[in-house]
């Protein structure tokens, strides 16, 4: 199974830099990478970015939320549905930023990907454990419960997701869970997914807690980790290229 390496813009970019950023990581990616890779930009770049990766067979378009309803009263809301026009064939949901500043649970959650997944685009779920969490030895029941919740809204569709694992402690501060704890975590959202469906082996499990240059080898080289949800590092087209090029082929 190929890595999937997904940039997350968060809220940065403008339409110069965005054309500058792209344009240089095109030029740096070789004719054939040996990971998948996804840009997840803020909405008002999507036709955009569209354009540009339109040219960049091997870069595939992500949104970075969507609305758990198809249509409607929803105003500032976007449908799957909207996505999919603008070629989208990911988008996060429950990153842990909607998951503290506006208070989205799990049961949203699963809903947002239950709307993705029913529109043809891929929902990229994340889970992850605070760092109060972590410290009382709450990471497995967290990030179990977390996915638990998808699992159960969505039923087989499940094997058709991607899992982000985003310690939160480690987002945006410079902190990173060393490589063994990272795969620890990894295992157990494998194991819960093997009791899931028996189609399991499809779903990648990217690592989503500052994975940079200097860490995405020893990251990617364990056994449960599939990819990378890249923030800042996914900003600067050197990072972003040198962890394209660390994903073992």
């Amino acid at each position: 199974m190929k890595k999937l390496i997904a940039g997350n813009w968060k809220m940065n970019g403008s339409l110069a830099a965005n054309e500058a950023l792209l344009r240089e990581i095109a030029a740096g990616l070789s004719a054939q990478p040996a990971c998948a890779i996804a840009v997840c930009v803020p909405a008002p770049y999507l036709a955009q970015v569209q354009a540009l990766v339109a040219g960049m067979p091997a870069v595939a378009l992500g949104a970075q939320d969507v609305s758990s309803h198809a249509s409607g009263a929803f105003t500032g809301e976007l449908s799957a549905s909207m996505l999919r026009e603008f070629g989208c064939r990911y988008v996060i949901v429950g990153h842990s930023e909607r998951r503290q500043y506006h208070g989205e649970t799990d049961t949203l959650v699963a809903d947002k990907a239950k709307a993705a997944l029913a529109a043809g685009v891929t929902p990229i779920v994340c889970v992850g454990e605070t760092l109060a969490e972590r410290e009382a030895g709450q990471t497995e029941q967290v990030v179990k419960r977390q996915l638990a919740a998808v699992i159960h809204t969505n039923g087989h569709c499940i094997s058709e997701i991607v899992v982000a694992y985003e310690p939160v402690w480690a987002i945006g501060t410079g902190k990173t869970a060393t490589p063994e704890e990272a795969q620890a975590v990894h295992a157990v959202l494998r194991t819960q997914l093997k009791a899931a469906t028996d189609q399991a082996a499809r779903v990648k499990i990217l690592y989503g807690g500052s994975m940079n240059a200097a860490n995405a080898s020893s990251l990617l080289a364990q056994a449960d980790i599939d990819g990378g949800l890249i923030g800042g590092a996914s900003l600067k087209a050197p990072d972003f290229l040198k962890i394209i090029a660390a994903a073992p082929v």
